[in-house]
């Protein structure tokens, strides 16, 4: 066994009807003003109102900063950081999706440090100190309430992630019942995401472990079996538990075994499209599986195994059962299956080429090399 590390998020607490009693929590951590960091389709949905009126009872001071954009760029991040200046917070919630945490992350990173964001980009070159941070996901996909990285939209069609165990949040609350109210089409679209967490983790060719492997194996087996039943019926509590737990294994595999060619096709076309991270994933996963299918043949097929219980057949055939299902995963669940759907053309190819090959920091972690012709192919593969 090779030296490794493994870091996540202090605390994990699971509980149904928990976001009711973040007050207590925040007050555990010594904390009098709070900053909670949303979206405005959350805010207006009232989905904060049981938990704002827990920091009353407490005589507890609470703003909310509610102007998260989905990949949000450095603006949002910047204002969030003011807000929590402005209100003399001493500790920072992130409530909603994944946007919503990585701006909370930045925001108690940038309030409190006093470094700049420009040079907290990249791996390890924030320093902190940060205000505590309180993490409670409304979506089961990205498992940032137990990374240690914030992905920030930096012009037309580049993100830039901020990766530094400073960031790793004090606190992680599940709460399943916040997931009730979620659209098949978010359910679905979140629910690849995390299981394109666990998978490239699992195969990811840098600080791959065994706790990393085990987590990933463990979220895989519970994103699979419940992603369809979450799927059809919106308000089985079972079924949301088991994704916003997988999501949250997932996250902290990949946060210690990173996530490679998938997330770096990936985010040129969120960037330039706006489409969501977890339908970009999407889009690209199958072309990207197949490619590195003679890299990850023993990995693909013990996942095979966990996704397809009971499957037969040669490890390389296995392994071509789970690239198979997962490529016809989206269309059975009712998303796009190819990029020309989400308005990505022909013309529109050679430059998300060029913009995935700027992901160094994760491409340096696929099972196989890709070129940046192999980029342009795998993009017209998925159009």
């Amino acid at each position: 066994m090779q030296d490794f590390a493994f870091n996540t998020t202090r605390s994990l607490k699971v509980a149904r009807g928990g976001a009711r009693l973040l007050a207590d929590s925040v007050a555990a951590m010594g904390a009098w003003s709070t900053l909670v960091v949303t979206d405005p389709g959350l805010h207006s949905a009232g989905m904060l109102n049981e938990a704002l009126a827990g920091f009353a009872k407490r005589g507890l001071r609470v703003t909310v900063f509610s102007d998260v954009q989905a990949d949000p760029p450095e603006d949002v991040i910047l204002a969030a950081a003011a807000a929590a200046t402005a209100c003399q917070a001493d500790c920072v919630v992130g409530f909603g999706g994944g946007s919503s945490m990585d701006v909370a992350k930045l925001a108690a990173l940038l309030a409190r440090s006093g470094e700049s964001l420009s040079q907290v980009y990249g791996v390890d070159q924030a320093k902190g100190p940060r205000l505590p941070l309180i993490m409670v996901p409304t979506t089961a996909g990205t498992g940032s309430e137990v990374t240690a990285i914030s992905i920030v939209t930096t012009g037309a069609g580049e993100k830039k992630g901020v990766v530094s165990p400073v960031l790793l949040p004090d606190l992680a609350l599940l709460d399943a019942e916040l997931t009730l109210g979620l659209p098949p089409q978010v359910t679905a679209a979140t629910g690849i995401d995390a299981m394109v967490h666990a998978i490239e983790a699992y195969t990811s060719k840098r600080l791959k472990n065994p706790i990393s492997d085990a987590l990933a194996r463990e979220a895989l087996r519970l994103l699979s079996g419940a992603l369809h039943l979450a799927c059809r019926n919106g308000r089985n509590l079972q079924a949301r538990e088991d994704m916003l737990l997988g999501a949250c294994l997932a996250g902290m595999a990949f946060a210690n075994a990173p996530v490679a060619a998938v997330h770096a096709l990936a985010y040129p076309i969120g960037a330039r499209f706006h489409v969501p991270h977890g339908l970009s994933n999407s889009l690209v996963l199958a072309p990207v599986m197949r490619f590195n299918l003679e890299a990850a043949t023993p990995q693909y097929a013990q996942l095979s195994e966990i996704v397809r219980p009971g499957a037969t057949g040669t490890e390389l055939q296995k392994a071509r059962a789970l690239t198979d299902h997962l490529a016809g995963l989206a269309g059975e669940l009712g998303l796009p299956t190819h990029l020309r759907e989400v308005g990505i053309s022909q013309a529109d190819l050679a430059l998300l080429a060029d913009d995935a090959m700027k992901q160094t920091r994760l491409l340096v972690n696929n099972p196989r090399e890709v070129r940046r012709e192999d980029a342009q192919a795998l993009y017209q593969e998925a159009l």
